[in-house]
């Protein structure tokens, strides 16, 4: 008997419940040949040898993208990314990158264990397969080379694991190689105004900017976008990506590191709090390194950090985003830099009877080696403007009148609010006069009337001179800032008479360590005013304040009464050896240090004002574009081939030949003739390489 005979006979069981039934079964069963796949390419990931993925260079793909990006047009998208996800290569690059964060070595790809690349097969099938989650602790496909698994750890070390916001090891290998795709992806589209978490820009590349471009502008806009920044929409910042990269596995990535963020937030917030409280019943206990853990930073570097100006200092992070978060700062920023561009091509009025800006908004080259100077003008003057931007902070140079100012002011005001829905307050962005000094980066750009003597030649050959009168843009390094900071270091006290007090963190060092430390100290702070008018005069401040307060360290340590008496037994620059007693069983200071057993002792620098360099005040290209940029742009420009033919075609019209053709001809004159036969542009021979050959011969 068949099975359709007793279903006709049922009458509680319709066709619709038949088919309802039907639906179910096949949907279980492709579940489960979706689950068998699933596990199938989980087993094959684990079987499959990682070594025999490991074909390509990862920095040769890397410069493929890097070249494609900067040769497609502006408009151009990306809807593929993820096949650079699916290379192995990058992921090894990307895992070295994150265990030199953590290790400070970087460990050499030879080097690398073959479990550690089946942990990265693994976490790279996480990712491209969608099944990676951001700050999954009790799930950890990769660790890092200090961390031990979670099985071996006890109880209370798992539980303060767990409840730690500390990032994991694993979240950073996805995110240097996110930061790696997209960094060459937004490079090629960002503005050249903005300066910051930039390769090849930094903070000296806008003072540079500075001094060669905002020369003659009388009213400037300071801007603070802090605000704007901590409080933007997650949705904006994507809106912003997704105009550029259209690609879904990597859009998702973002998506949900922005999603998870603020979850995370609050509980770490409350469980730091915990912490805290915890922290302060216990005592704190001596800690050692271990095996594999990177030193801490040196004591000069630390105090080199608490230099750091306003505008540096803080640096976005958007939840599980980490290093990638600058670069979605700057994606944000780039339509306001974009706009500025506009404006300061739409504010230019050039004026015939100005001194500089006649024609066209390219005339400030007037003069590349002095850029700073500007000729005088009548009131006649040509309107023009400039931007630059360095993070969360921007500088406008307006050169015209405080009504244009204030209508900026409010374009950008009213910019912010309409696409990054946060309205700053007039207070966030300034109007100052040139006058007053504006204070940018710990610098301050002032401007001051000189009356140099112009000499040139008239009618009839004769040299003229004449008394011409400017303006000087000024750059200098602001010294009370720099006061400010060593109070807060306590390595200064008092404000209008500074007084250097003792370097405590130094008081268990030895002479010669600490001298090497501060030494380091100073050279960096010689070097980040670099470019400052005033830098002999803030680098002898600098160089007295830690001269001083090792002298009084010295004087408290080896029981002498006071500077005076450390200098006369130290010199001036603290370079003789110091002791605590006099004793003639002690060796001498220079047999120990001929036998190894001591530290041979640096002078500390610059103790005279002769041997602190001056300002670096060599020129700066107006439109200046990075190195590695201007590489880029040769190599696109070699690979068309109608370019290379042409000037293939102009090196046989003009006669040029290779320098390895050159060399090869040198070489084969010497071997037969003795001399080189050098043929001019009609291929004959001088005369008097003629008379040279023939003496030879």
């Amino acid at each position: 008997m068949s099975l359709r005979t007793p279903i006709k006979h049922l009458p509680s069981i319709s066709y619709r419940a038949l088919c309802f039934c039907s639906t179910i079964s096949s949907t279980r069963q492709t579940q489960t040949k979706t689950h068998n796949q699933q596990n199938q390419s989980e087993s094959q990931q684990q079987h499959k040898d990682p070594y025999t993925l490991l074909r390509q260079d990862p920095i040769e793909i890397l410069l493929s993208l890097w070249v494609k990006t900067f040769s497609s047009p502006a408009t151009f998208s990306f809807p593929n990314l993820t096949g650079f996800l699916s290379k192995l290569d990058l992921w090894v690059l990307a895992y070295q990158r994150a265990a030199a964060h953590v290790t400070g070595t970087f460990p050499p790809r030879n080097s690398l264990h073959s479990n550690t690349l089946h942990s990265l097969l693994s976490l790279q099938d996480a990712v491209v397969r969608s099944r990676f989650r951001w700050h999954q602790k009790s799930h950890q496909i990769l660790l890092s080379p200090n961390d031990t698994p979670l099985d071996k750890l006890s109880k209370t070390k798992l539980k303060a694991f767990l409840d730690s916001g500390d990032p994991l090891f694993q979240d950073r290998v996805v995110q240097e190689i996110l930061l790696m795709l997209l960094e060459p992806v937004f490079e090629s589209r960002f503005s050249s105004k903005s300066h910051a978490f930039r390769p090849g820009r930094n903070a000296h590349t806008v003072i540079r900017t500075i001094r060669s471009n905002f020369a003659g502008y009388v009213w400037f806009l300071k801007g603070d976008l802090t605000e704007l920044l901590d409080r933007v929409q997650f949705d904006v910042i994507l809106n912003c990506v997704e105009n550029v990269v259209r690609d879904k596995k990597v859009l998702s990535l973002i998506k949900s590191a922005l999603k998870d963020s603020s979850n995370s937030r609050i509980k770490s917030d409350g469980n730091c709090e915990g912490l805290l409280r915890k922290r302060k019943k216990r005592k704190k206990k001596k800690t050692i390194l271990k095996a594999n853990e990177p030193k801490p930073d040196p004591y000069w570097l630390r105090t080199f950090f608490h230099f750091a100006p306003e505008e540096a200092a803080k640096v976005p992070c958007y939840g599980h985003c980490g290093i990638l978060s600058p670069l979605l700062a700057n994606v944000c920023l780039n339509e306001l830099d974009q706009m500025m561009e506009e404006k300061i091509v739409k504010f230019f009025k050039p004026n015939k009877l100005d001194s500089v800006w006649k024609d066209s908004i390219n005339d400030g080259c007037h003069n590349p080696a002095w850029p700073e100077f500007v000729p005088l003008s009548e009131n006649e003057k040509t309107k023009k403007m400039d931007y630059v931007r360095y993070g969360g902070h921007f500088l406008v140079g307006i050169r015209g009148s405080r009504e244009d100012a204030v209508q900026l002011r409010e374009e950008i005001i009213e910019f912010c609010e309409r696409r990054f829905g946060t309205r700053l307050d007039d207070t966030k962005v300034d109007i100052e006069h040139i006058s007053r000094g504006i204070q940018f980066l710990d610098h301050i750009i002032c401007r001051r009337m000189i009356h140099p003597t112009l000499r040139f030649v008239g009618t009839g050959g004769k040299v003229v001179s004449k008394k011409g009168v400017g303006t000087m843009l000024s750059v200098t390094a602001s010294l009370q800032q720099c006061i400010r900071r060593f109070r807060r270091l306590q390595l200064l006290k008092g404000d209008r008479d500074p007084e250097p007090l003792p370097c405590i963190p130094m008081l268990y060092s030895s002479q010669a360590h600490s001298n090497s430390q501060m030494n380091k100290f100073l050279e960096t702070m010689a070097d980040w005013y670099r470019y400052a008018d005033n830098r002999k005069k803030i680098v002898a401040f600098c160089a007295y304040v830690i001269r001083s307060s090792l002298a009084k360290l010295y004087a408290a340590r080896y029981r002498l009464k006071s500077r005076a008496k450390v200098y006369k037994k130290a010199s001036r620059d603290l370079s003789r050896p110091l002791r605590e007693r006099s004793s003639n069983s002690e060796p001498e200071y220079s047999d120990l240090v001929r036998r190894g057993l001591a530290d041979a002792i640096e002078r500390v620098q610059f103790s005279h004002m002769s041997l602190i360099p001056s300002c670096d005040y060599s020129p700066f290209p107006r439109n200046w574009v990075p190195g590695h940029e201007r590489v880029l742009h040769e190599y696109i420009r070699l690979q068309d081939p109608k370019f290379f033919c042409d000037l293939h075609k102009s090196i046989k019209h003009d006669g040029l030949c290779l320098p390895q053709d050159q060399i090869s001809e040198i070489v084969w004159d010497f071997k037969t003739v003795g001399v080189w036969r050098y043929l001019s542009h009609d291929d004959t021979v001088t005369t008097n390489d003629a008379e040279k050959i023939d003496g030879a011969l």
